[in-house]
């Protein structure tokens, strides 16, 4: 087979995805771009182009930069955590104890449950007076809280309920990454005198670097695109404490049907999850040690 044959062959084989990928993606995401520079048609009228005026007025938007800012807290709220528990439970379950593979499957049951189903169960743990919470703290002789309702505890509890949802993911990675660790290193430590955090400091934790910045990867992305939970439980409420940038999208898009603004929100959105995993692959990339 000459040469030219193997590249016609390989770019045959990569067609069909390549076919999805530019349909699903590159090409809803260039007409977005073309549309945020028009404005909505009307019946009626038709879109007329505006050039940046959707862009200015997104900076005149006292909801647009709350909206960031409150996932900027999320991010901050959920990544850390999820990536610390996901760590920890799988170090847990990595281990020869009892009930290992029913911890395992506890641990990753919220992973497979929808957002949707995930947001009601805890809508009934925060009802105020009758959910598990409230008689949680009744127990302790605390006064009932309305705590998606009010504007100090809403988004905590959103964040909560995401940690809760996503860490159960990232431990299967970590888990898989644990089990690729030769047996050998842990008892050529052992037998050199090391204690086990300074052997997960020195060599767990390094080894872990790919995996870190894979989950991390994941879970900056997750923290900018999960919207289906807010709708359930908050709505965006109490004052928009808890609407994100997605959600904000949705409402414009779909609620207020201003769709010219709707894509120059999700320009945005997209421009600042580009730059987040390009830093982080850049920063992060020279770090990271690969078997």
């Amino acid at each position: 087979m000459s040469r030219f044959s193997v590249h016609i062959h390989g770019w045959l084989l990569l067609l069909p995805a390549a076919v999805l990928l530019v349909a699903f993606t590159h090409f809803p995401a260039a007409a977005t771009l073309y549309h945020s520079f028009f404005s909505t048609p009307k019946p009626g009228r038709s879109a007329v182009y505006v050039g940046l005026d959707n862009y200015r007025a997104m900076f005149d938007d006292p909801v647009f930069w709350q909206s960031l800012a409150n996932n900027v807290w999320f991010a901050l709220g959920t990544i850390p955590a999820s990536i610390g528990l996901a760590l920890l439970m799988a170090v847990l379950v990595n281990r020869k104890l009892a009930g290992r593979g029913f911890l395992r499957l506890a641990y990753f049951t919220p992973t497979i449950l929808p957002m949707i189903a995930v947001a009601n169960i805890w809508l009934f743990f925060y009802t105020p007076q009758y959910g598990l919470l409230e008689q949680l703290t009744g127990l302790l002789g605390l006064p009932s809280h309305n705590w998606l309702g009010s504007r100090d505890t809403a988004l905590a509890c959103v964040i909560v309920v995401t940690i809760w949802k996503e860490a159960g993911f990232f431990m299967i990675f970590y888990l898989a990454a644990l089990q690729g660790i030769a047996p050998s290193l842990a008892e050529a430590a052992a037998i050199e005198g090391a204690s086990r955090w300074y052997f997960f400091r020195r060599v767990t934790w390094p080894l872990l670097a790919p995996t870190t910045l894979f989950v991390l990867v994941n879970a900056v992305i997750n923290s900018f695109r999960l919207v289906d939970h807010i709708i359930v439980m908050t709505r965006g409420g109490p004052d928009n404490v808890t609407s994100l940038l997605l959600f904000y999208i949705y409402e414009v898009g779909f609620k207020f049907w201003d769709l010219a603004y709707a894509a120059a929100l999700t320009m945005v959105l997209l421009a600042i999850l580009a730059a987040l995993a390009i830093g982080q692959f850049v920063f992060l990339e020279r770090r990271v040690h690969y078997q």
